[in-house]
């Protein structure tokens, strides 16, 4: 049966300097840990994503298959369940939360395995979009643990485009009045709304919209869609949690690992892992161009294009084609 928990960290030293306080790490487990412990998969949150919004993946017959494997799924700092500004105590709650790495997640993440559950190999690290930085950021850290990594829609270091592309949400979202430095009393709805009709216009791509895709999903026209999924998708989460995410997202950089002097070719050039690297056709941020040059430096990775017309989203687990892609690639490096 799947199992919910939390880890205790206790204090979490961090990439910035800061410590953060009785800190921990949420998570919830798949299937059964063979005797040898080699069938662990570790599957990892993408922004705003806690562990239950992902598993669209997971099941008999799935490409994460309970039946065959044990698979984690973690909950990324910030997300509402692992320590977050939500829910840490003064003074590091709401808008004094200390700045998260991705480093610093896995970190917590490293912990949660070898302490809490005593493995010391994967068989797979696989996430989608910031899921995907985590990836790539356990196989640069942790070379000789992991024996495979799928990330898909993601970078294994924020590009600028993308930086200035999270810039336009954040200032969405901080514009509302009710925010106050983070201070609110109530969530400022306004401001959330904002976000994510600024982040419409990035997550699926302009062919999408075209051709009405959205009516797949329901929707007959497009402002019912843009309230009904992008609103409604943002509906229930807490501001300060999602600056933080995107504060981590901007961060993201393999490369800043100690021992490689900011190159990001020498970082991912000390991958062991047995890497299938995805990249959505039509991605507005995580484009295939850049998702491509990380796996040029992966030694033996394979990278492959999701044909998809539903740009960043093609990784959601929302269209059947894309999804059944994604899972065909992960099933082909689980059996290698």
């Amino acid at each position: 049966m799947p199992g919910e928990g939390v880890f205790e960290l206790g204090d979490l030293p961090l990439k910035s300097g800061a410590t953060l306080r009785n800190a921990k790490i949420a998570y919830k487990t798949h299937g059964h840990l063979s005797g040898d412990k080699s069938n662990v998969i570790l599957y990892l949150t993408p922004i705003a994503a806690q562990h239950g919004d992902i598993e669209w993946m997971i099941g008999p017959g799935r490409a994460l298959d309970p039946e065959r494997n044990f698979i984690i799924v973690l909950d990324q700092l910030g997300n509402g369940l692992s320590s977050s500004p939500s829910n840490t105590a003064p003074p590091q709650d709401r808008g004094r939360f200390p700045t998260i790495n991705i480093q610093d997640n896995i970190a917590a993440q490293y912990r949660l395995i070898t302490e809490g559950f005593g493995i010391s190999q994967v068989a797979l690290v696989t996430g989608y979009s910031m899921g995907a930085q985590q990836a790539f950021q356990w196989a640069v850290s942790h070379p000789d643990m992991v024996e495979r990594i799928a990330p898909f829609c993601g970078t294994a270091k924020t590009t600028p485009h993308n930086a200035v592309f999270l810039m336009g949400v954040r200032a969405a979202l901080t514009a509302d009045s009710a925010w106050l430095n983070g201070d609110y009393k109530n969530q400022p709805i306004e401001g959330m709304r904002a976000l994510a009709r600024v982040y419409a216009g990035w997550g699926f791509s302009q062919a999408f919209y075209k051709q009405e895709l959205y009516r797949q999903m329901g929707f007959a026209r497009l402002e019912d869609f843009v309230a009904g999924f992008w609103e409604r998708r943002y509906a229930g989460r807490d501001a300060n949690n999602l600056l933080s995410m995107l504060r981590t997202w901007e961060l993201n950089d393999v490369s800043a690992t100690p021992g490689f002097d900011g190159s990001l070719e020498r970082a991912l050039g000390a991958i062991k892992a047995k890497a299938t690297v995805m990249a959505s056709e039509t991605d507005l941020y995580f484009t295939p161009a850049d998702i491509q040059s990380d796996a040029e430096h992966i030694p033996g990775s394979r990278f492959r294009i999701i044909p998809s017309l539903w740009g960043h989203l093609a990784g959601a687990g929302l269209n059947r084609a894309d999804s059944r892609f994604i899972e065909d690639e992960i099933n082909s490096l689980l059996s290698s």
